[in-house]
């Protein structure tokens, strides 16, 4: 071979090699890069007394992006894309603080010091009876008169770090705090993940005995806030058994199966379907999963034909309250002025049982000094 097209093809060879390995090397290089996530801090506004509210955006890199206030840890948007990628805010709220300091039906909040009901607002605790402040009817509703819905709460930590974005939020409920009792330290934390999952941990002690039920009640549409009805919803909870109720929508003690009844949502039905032979005139019920309590599992599934969004829940409580907006009328305007009329969203609240603190018979929610309060509630956002 000519010495000078062998010299060619060597030189050729290395410099095809020196661009392969240098490929190769920015190939890998960017696989290794991070995720971007992010974290923002802003202030929202002022409380009636003065205090500084802030709010605090969370967002990956795949088009989610959660909006957290400090007060009551309110969720006060949530935007997903739909199947074709384009966003929308998919939970019910306000555009400024005003809004949820007058008139809110807990759009988005941290729930406590015990989500829902405690039957005739008491209850007794080694002994001793405790009187809770009433607010619905005779009986104590998510937390009483201010309940942690309606308090400010420290920013402990924001930050993206990998592939998290973090916000840890605390509060501190003083003994006697709404009739409770106990020192009770809780913290809450929401983590938003790469892979589209909305983790919110609740952790508490106390240094008194005392009873902790921890929630979020966000308002759910999937198709977007304020778009209208949540009838065409297709639902899946993972329960075969309800806590039975009566008139006041306290638990009677009795688990009844959703077998063959309008509460049966074991496999896929539009929320819509038969919502009307429910005699409250929708659905607030409390739902006792399938699995152990403490150990993770699926609560339910939320699929929404017109966007194609879906968001799955898992959950270490033993129970679910499906909550299908019934109390919403019209009367109040939300984020872009839109009216939310009757049914306009769905709750999800993972939790122990209703009254658990008056049903020895229900999972303990009894909290004492030195144990710990730990639950974890998993929303996980896709589309089809």
């Amino acid at each position: 071979m000519n010495r000078r097209i062998l010299v060619g093809v060597v030189l050729t060879a290395v410099v095809v090699y020196v661009s392969s390995c240098c490929e190769m090397k920015c190939c890998a290089k960017k696989c290794k890069e991070p995720v971007k996530m992010s974290v923002k801090v802003q202030p929202f506004g002022k409380t009636q007394d003065g205090q500084q509210i802030d709010i605090v955006t969370l967002a990956n890199d795949k088009g989610l992006t959660a909006k957290i206030m400090t007060y009551g840890g309110i969720i006060v948007s949530f935007e997903a894309p739909d199947r074709n990628g384009k966003p929308g805010d998919i939970v019910l709220g306000f555009d400024n603080l005003d809004g949820y300091i007058k008139a809110s039906p807990y759009f988005g909040a941290i729930v406590g010091r015990y989500g829902n009901r405690i039957a005739g607002a008491k209850f007794t605790l080694d002994s001793k009876e405790y009187k809770l402040a009433a607010n619905n009817g005779e009986n104590s509703l998510h937390g009483g008169i201010v309940g942690f819905d309606k308090v400010v709460w420290k920013i402990e930590k924001a930050e993206a770090k990998g592939n998290k974005a973090e916000l840890k939020l605390s509060y501190t409920s003083k003994d006697g705090e709404e009739g409770f009792p106990g020192n009770l330290k809780c913290v809450v934390t929401y983590t938003l993940t790469s892979d589209n999952k909305l983790e919110m941990k609740y952790e508490a002690t106390t240094d008194k005995p005392t009873v902790v039920n921890l929630t979020n009640h966000a308002y759910w549409n999937l198709a977007g806030q304020g778009s209208g009805d949540v009838l065409g919803h297709e639902l899946m909870i993972n329960a075969d058994k309800y806590t039975a109720v009566d008139k006041g929508l306290i638990p009677t003690g009795e688990l009844k199966d959703v077998n063959d009844t309008p509460l049966d949502f074991t496999k896929p039905m539009t929320i819509g379907s038969r919502i009307k032979q429910i005699e409250i005139g929708g659905y607030d019920h409390n739902y006792v999963l399938k699995g152990k309590v403490g150990k993770m599992k699926l609560a339910a599934k939320v699929y929404e034909p017109t966007s194609g969004r879906v968001m799955t829940i898992e959950t270490t409580e033993p129970g679910v309250q499906f909550y299908s907006a019934i109390g919403l009328d019209g009367s109040l305007k939300g984020k872009d002025g839109k009216a939310y009329n009757k049914y306009g969203a769905l709750c999800l609240e993972t939790q122990h049982y209703p009254d658990s603190p008056n049903k020895p018979m229900f999972p303990s929610t009894v909290l004492r000094p030195g144990e710990k309060y730990e639950t974890i509630t998993i929303h996980t956002f896709s589309t089809k």
